[in-house]
């Protein structure tokens, strides 16, 4: 299927990270005028997009911070849909996690994505047309993981605010879904794990290709929908 978005404004949040660049790369491939919030303009030199006339990087936007988060939707023109990949992981046994560690992980993940949803309800809301949010979560989030509590269970938080808000804003056509991914094969985690078999692992192509679907105007009747993006792992 040829995803169409010409002339159509998707925000993506964590723009920049490998993830969010990949799926950056396919939304502008495909028509989309995109606005990524930053906490620092990356180097155009390790972010290409950063120089393509359809991508426009706004920096700095804490999206924990609420009064930020407001500022920046309220800034952009009309908005068909916001993708949420901005978020963070930390790995420790319960015992090994404190109140902070907790907190840290509820709202660099629960918290932004929370902030996001409602900023950009109200922008796409605004233009009576319908529109898309596609979130993050994680398989620990929905299958029991051990040494992951904190990042597990502010991950779970995104996959019920998903399936809550889809039910909540389908009167007004703004399909909500989340995508689900296990390990995906980046640098970092290649370097995390090196004795892992990489072949597993789903692709960033991969990932952001469900993302991008479930963004696009294509996608004409799914919504509350915890997509797997598991590859063989």
């Amino acid at each position: 299927m040829q995803l169409e978005f010409t002339d159509r404004h998707v925000v993506v949040t964590g723009g920049t990270g490998a993830l969010g660049a990949a799926v950056v790369e396919l939304l502008i491939a495909s028509g989309a005028v995109v606005s990524i919030p930053a906490h620092r303009a990356p180097d155009p030199a390790k972010f290409p997009p950063a120089r393509h006339e359809r991508v426009r990087i706004l920096a700095p936007v804490d999206l924990a911070d609420e009064a930020a988060v407001q500022k920046f939707y309220q800034g952009l023109p009309a908005l068909w849909a916001s993708v949420h990949v901005a978020g963070g992981f930390a790995a420790a046994p319960i015992l090994d996690t404190t109140l902070a560690d907790f907190r840290q992980m509820i709202e660099i993940n629960a918290s932004t994505c929370f902030l996001c949803c409602r900023e950009a309800v109200r922008k796409i809301g605004g233009s009576n047309s319908g529109g898309r949010i596609v979130n993050v979560a994680s398989k620990p989030a929905v299958i029991p993981t051990a040494g992951l509590c904190a990042y597990a269970a502010s991950k779970a938080a995104v996959a019920n605010l998903t399936m809550s808000l889809s039910e909540e804003l389908a009167a007004e056509r703004i399909w909500v879904n989340a995508v689900v991914p296990s390990i995906m094969d980046t640098p970092a985690n290649r370097a995390a794990m090196p004795k892992a078999d990489f072949s597993k692992w789903p692709k960033l192509t991969e990932v952001a290709a469900t993302i991008a679907f479930l963004a696009s105007p294509q996608n004409t009747a799914t919504r509350g929908a915890l997509v797997p993006v598991y590859g063989q792992s």
